[in-house]
């Protein structure tokens, strides 16, 4: 059995207008939200063999504070620009060629891909993964065996869902 989790990236800061679309950071509210979804999911028990992430900065530093919160070392954390505006096929690629070792996989990467690929694994239809949004998502089968459908929606939650 696989799990996957998808995480998109905390809310970023469009302060800065010179700054390339992969070099924006996280703004107060991504930085505050980041290590609070880190929390739940140490909470929930949910510790990722394998991190993954876009090698954006926002996606990177959500990386990096939900790591420290579920005690994962940052320096295990795979950045690539494969998952930078990938596709949904893009991203299946990816984890298809995942090492059959790991039993559970963390993906932060950025939307709309990541609403797209839950969609395309699962029959849980989500409107909108909203920043620091995670989906949870098992498979019988092994990464390479992945396609359409072939996930069982575990859960999903955001921020908001804990703010009042």
């Amino acid at each position: 059995m696989k799990t996957l989790y998808l995480v998109r990236h905390a809310k970023s800061s469009w302060k800065n207008l010179n700054l390339t679309d992969k070099e924006r950071p996280l703004n107060k509210r991504g930085k505050r939200d980041a290590p609070f979804m880190g929390i739940k999911l140490k909470e929930m028990k949910l510790l990722p063999e394998l991190m993954i992430s876009s090698n954006a900065v926002r996606a990177k530093k959500t990386a990096y504070a939900i790591a420290k919160e579920i005690d994962y070392d940052k320096d295990n954390i795979v950045l690539t620009d494969e998952v930078y505006e990938a596709s949904t096929i893009e991203l299946l690629n990816i984890i298809k060629q995942l090492n059959q070792e790991f039993k559970s996989i963390m993906m932060f990467g950025h939307n709309p891909a990541l609403t797209g690929f839950h969609n395309y694994l699962t029959d849980q239809y989500i409107d909108n993964i909203p920043t620091c949004g995670i989906t949870g998502i098992r498979f019988e089968n092994q990464w390479a065996d992945i396609n359409e459908r072939s996930g069982k929606f575990l859960f999903f939650i955001y921020p908001k869902m804990y703010k009042k």
